[in-house]
């Protein structure tokens, strides 16, 4: 059950990125919930990383937290670090389509 975490997290990180995405390709006046839904995946994505690693020190299996936790450090920040530039991206493009309307 536990393993699901991982799975729900890599889910979530890949709806965070598709959904700006989305909101880049299709103009919509929609933009808004869909990117509010964006970083709403991104925060539950890191924090199931959060619970998974909470699980692993509760178990005490230290050495897949040592083994694992660099990986996890570095992939949050991607995923952090690209949803936000993304969604930064959706409100320059949005900002600049609304003024030549």
């Amino acid at each position: 059950m536990v393993g699901l975490l991982n799975l729900g997290s890599l889910i979530l990180g890949i709806v965070a990125w598709i959904l700006p995405i989305v909101n880049l390709i299709q103009f919509k006046h929609s933009w808004v919930g869909r990117s509010m839904m964006s970083i709403s995946a991104c925060a539950i994505s890191l924090g199931f990383q959060i619970f998974y690693m909470y699980h692993l020190v509760k178990i005490e299996d230290w050495s897949a937290l040592m083994d694992t936790m660099g990986a996890v450090a570095f992939a949050a920040a991607v995923l952090l670090i690209v949803t936000i530039g993304l969604n930064v991206m959706t409100l320059m493009v949005y900002r600049k389509r609304e003024k030549t309307m």
